[in-house]
């Protein structure tokens, strides 16, 4: 069976398409990470002058260790918001990208059972064995994909709930050691 130049043409313009749509997908997560990496800056700066301010008002260790302790808890708060919407961004960007790559699957998916269909029309008599043979190896090598799919569900999940975690501990952590400064 041969591929006619139509064919060709339209596999040709479906792979622009697609490689299209992915690299407008990859732009719009770069253009949200550069909007949040300008919004931390400036706050940052902003941040950075007030708590400057505040310590050239100082007049004794007291007040300087005070001072220490107010900054300590949202700087640390705003390291892990800043994780957190790093790791959503690239969460949601990862998974534009398994949208696309599965469906870019399913219809390879379709045009090989088509192919396939096609193949097994035009066999020559006797072939049954053969044909049998492609649609289990076809049948296999879905399942494989669809088993690491769920597996690479399963992992991103985990790390999710991994990363809340850690956060929520940094976040106790920060809490406790401010608490502990102010006493002091």
């Amino acid at each position: 069976m041969n591929l006619t130049p139509e064919q060709i043409a339209a596999a040709q313009k479906a792979n622009l398409e697609t490689l299209s749509g992915l690299t407008s997908q990859a732009l719009q997560s770069i253009e949200k990470l550069v909007e949040l990496n300008l919004a931390i800056a400036k706050q940052s700066l902003s941040d950075s002058v007030n708590n400057a301010k505040k310590a050239l008002e100082v007049k004794d260790i007291q007040q300087l260790l005070a001072h220490q302790a107010e900054t300590v808890q949202p700087i640390a708060e705003k390291i892990i918001s800043y994780s957190r919407h790093l790791y959503e961004l690239a969460h949601e960007t990862q998974d534009s990208f398994t949208k696309s790559a599965e469906k870019e699957f399913a219809e390879g998916q379709k045009k090989m059972n088509a192919l396939v269909e096609e193949w097994t029309k035009h066999a020559p008599p006797g072939s049954d064995a053969a044909v049998q043979a492609l649609k289990q190896a076809i049948a296999s090598a879905n399942n494989v994909y669809e088993t690491s799919q769920k597996a690479v569900k399963h992992a991103v999940e985990v790390a999710q709930t991994n990363i809340n975690t850690a956060a929520d501990a940094v976040a106790k952590g920060a809490s406790a050691t401010n608490k502990a400064a102010k006493k002091k």
